[in-house]
């Protein structure tokens, strides 16, 4: 086949020209591009806070920045609050905690008794009403009942000390046996109901 268009004139530019990536760019556009704006910029300047497109700053009118506050609307913050049942009590964590429990209430009881005896021995009761007592039962032949000698600081503390360990092992079993009664009754009521508030 024969080419019938003839010859073909050679563009110059083209042919010995740079590629378009390697071209340089020209003097005007050095700094960044900005697109043009579609709504130019009040005479005034801006109002309020203005959004910026493109590095202007376009102002807002006195209308639209103030805000109206909204009426009805709540101040108070409202308070979130669940409902929960209490359906299952574990024995073993009520036996524990109760256990530690009697063990600190038999402490704070010894503790206690040993500073009222003292106290008391301070303000001279037992002397006072050991010599009442020792003159009201004396007889010709001995002495009376001696009130100190049997209320002394050892013979109290030991006889708190019983008691104490009776009512650590009294309060941890009936816990253990109120745990057991109440996973039975809640079976059949559903157990306690409690109402949980948030605190504001």
């Amino acid at each position: 086949m024969t080419d019938t268009r003839g010859p073909q004139p050679q563009y110059e530019g083209y042919a010995t020209g740079p590629l378009p990536g390697e071209r340089e760019p020209a003097p005007g556009q050095a700094g960044p591009y900005h697109p043009p704006q579609a709504y130019p910029s009040p005479p005034g300047g801006t109002e309020g806070g203005g959004r910026t497109y493109g590095g202007q700053q376009q102002g807002m009118g006195p209308a639209q920045t103030a805000r109206k506050p909204r009426t009805g609307a709540r101040t108070t913050p409202r308070t979130r609050k669940a409902r929960l049942r209490v359906a299952k009590a574990d024995p073993w964590s009520v036996m524990k905690v109760s256990f530690l429990l009697s063990i600190a209430l038999g402490i704070c009881t010894v503790v206690a008794s040993a500073v009222l005896w003292m106290v008391m021995d301070a303000m001279g009761v037992f002397s006072t009403v050991g010599g009442t007592i020792s003159e009201a039962t004396g007889s010709n032949e001995g002495n009376g009942f001696d009130l100190q000698a049997f209320l002394s600081l050892p013979r109290v503390l030991v006889f708190t000390s019983v008691i104490a360990v009776i009512d650590v092992v009294l309060a941890t079993a009936l816990a253990t046996l109120g745990a057991f009664i109440y996973n039975l009754s809640a079976g059949f009521v559903g157990g306690v109901e409690l109402t949980l508030a948030e605190d504001e």
